[in-house]
């Protein structure tokens, strides 16, 4: 199996505090440590790619730091200055923190529409955004969509519901224009996208991050040699680190 990689594309000044700091971060699933320890450091802005084989842990680290249940976590993990690793999951989406999913999951009986308002009702009533009326919500919804090549019929559908992989990617991107979260964690986005629906997505995160200037996507490819066909706004300053054992390890 090969080495892994991390690529971190600057795009921001580093004299600002750091948005995510992240120091000896080990993740274990029951007995089985997955994640061997990283320290990692995302200031506003910035663009993260964590890259490496299967079972490196990517996934495992991502999930652990929106709070999933099946991972004990230690180390020590801050978010905005705050101690991330005491919040209950819910609280660390109203702080700003959003994980798109590898493979999103079907909410059966709830329409995309709705799920969406509830959730910036939520971030609204936490002072996160400022509250829409149902009309002005449905008008942000109808352009998000079209800006990403969605049916508007998809609004009534339950969520992810007989989705294609590539309209259930677009459905994650269209929760996080939505919400504009702080830091979006974006766990193989390109997986099952064809590169027209690639494109979309990228240009989606593009506009966001022009629309917010906070946004610091930590994007993962799963394949170094795969071209990446949209360009991720970035700095000339990049850094990359290469990991030593097949496990996240960053220094």
């Amino acid at each position: 199996m090969g080495h892994g990689r991390l690529v971190l594309y600057t795009a921001s000044s580093m004299s600002s505090p750091p948005l995510l700091s992240l120091s000896d971060l080990r993740v274990c699933a029951g007995d089985r440590p997955i994640v061997h320890g990283i320290d990692l450091t995302i200031h506003e802005g910035e663009v993260h790619a964590l890259m490496g084989p299967n079972g490196s842990g990517k996934s495992t680290l991502v999930s652990a730091l929106a709070g999933h249940p099946a991972y004990t976590v230690t180390g020590a993990a801050r978010f905005n200055g705050e101690d991330l690793l005491t919040m209950p999951p819910d609280e660390r989406a109203i702080k700003g923190l959003f994980l798109a999913f590898q493979y999103p999951r079907e909410i059966a009986g709830v329409s995309l529409r709705s799920f969406l308002l509830a959730a910036h009702r939520a971030w609204s009533e936490a002072g996160r955004t400022e509250r829409l009326s149902p009309l002005q919500f449905d008008r942000a919804l109808k352009k998000e969509m079209e800006a990403l090549s969605m049916d508007p019929s998809f609004a009534d559908r339950p969520v992810h519901k007989s989705f294609s992989g590539g309209e259930k990617k677009k459905t994650e991107i269209l929760q996080m224009t939505m919400l504009r979260p702080r830091l979006a964690l974006l766990d193989e986005t390109d997986s099952g996208l064809d590169v027209d629906a690639l494109k979309i997505v990228g240009q989606g995160i593009n506009r966001l991050r022009e629309m917010t200037k906070h946004q610091a996507p930590m994007t993962r490819f799963p394949n170094p040699q795969s071209p990446i066909p949209f360009p991720l706004s970035s700095s000339p300053t990049t850094r990359a680190s290469w990991n030593t054992s097949c496990r996240i390890s960053c220094t």
